[in-house]
């Protein structure tokens, strides 16, 4: 819920940043159509069944979608996706790449798969669904856990993560290296990355605390950062 500005001002020389996440659909439908095409859009949200399609529909340069944690909503983005590549014939070649979203903490309020049913997950996209790619497993764990590990100790959600990432490799013939984790956030990215994470969605740290949604602004005189 940055500017757009903010985010052109990293894509931009000399950082040049292209990998870019987004909390909600619309404001990644809007940034998408101001900034850049080269830039490299994550949708790391909660994902509902009824707009994915439109999102890997609408979205020609959404490189990852970091939620998934249902066959049917895969379903639906590859639909979408195969939509884009009828319209678009140079996204053929270019899958979407989706993270299955592992519920580590047992929270009821979060999302994400149950770690036992991650394996099916993965073998539904990996058969069902040519236009995505499973790129790996994302989990949010609970800040609490993060908050209170002790010094050299590791984040109990990390390790679940891994030990889940480790065995649907083993039950689905893949190497542990071809599946990606994502996980970690602003709080806990550095107990993430000594637990094995890949990716760490670093917002907060980058740009600040995010507004109320209420608040945001999209825009914010984007053409004026173009020039």
């Amino acid at each position: 819920l940055k500017p757009a500005n903010d985010i052109l001002a990293l894509h931009s020389p000399p950082h040049s940043h292209i990998h870019f996440g987004e909390n909600y659909q619309q404001e990644l439908l809007e940034k998408s159509k101001l900034l850049p095409r080269e830039i490299r859009w994550h949708f790391i949200g909660a994902l509902q069944t009824n707009k994915c399609k439109p999102l890997a529909e609408q979205i020609p340069n959404l490189w990852c979608v970091e939620s998934v944690d249902a066959a049917k909503k895969a379903d639906q983005l590859q639909k979408g996706r195969e939509a884009l590549c009828e319209r678009e014939d140079g996204y053929r070649d270019v899958p979407l790449r989706v993270f299955v979203q592992v519920n580590t903490s047992g929270e009821e309020e979060k999302s994400g798969v149950e770690p036992q049913a991650t394996a099916a997950l993965c073998r539904h996209i990996l058969e069902k669904c040519p236009r995505l790619k499973l790129q790996g497993l994302m989990t949010i764990g609970a800040i609490a856990r993060s908050r209170g590990v002790a010094e050299g100790k590791e984040n109990e959600d990390f390790v679940t993560l891994r030990e889940v990432r480790d065995r649907v490799a083993g039950e689905l013939g893949l190497k542990e290296t071809d599946l990606e984790l994502s996980m970690g956030m602003s709080e806990d990215f550095e107990s993430a990355i000594r637990c094995g994470s890949n990716e760490v969605r670093v917002g907060s740290t980058i740009f600040g605390e995010r507004p109320a949604k209420k608040d945001a602004q999209i825009k914010d005189d984007v053409d004026q950062g173009k020039g």
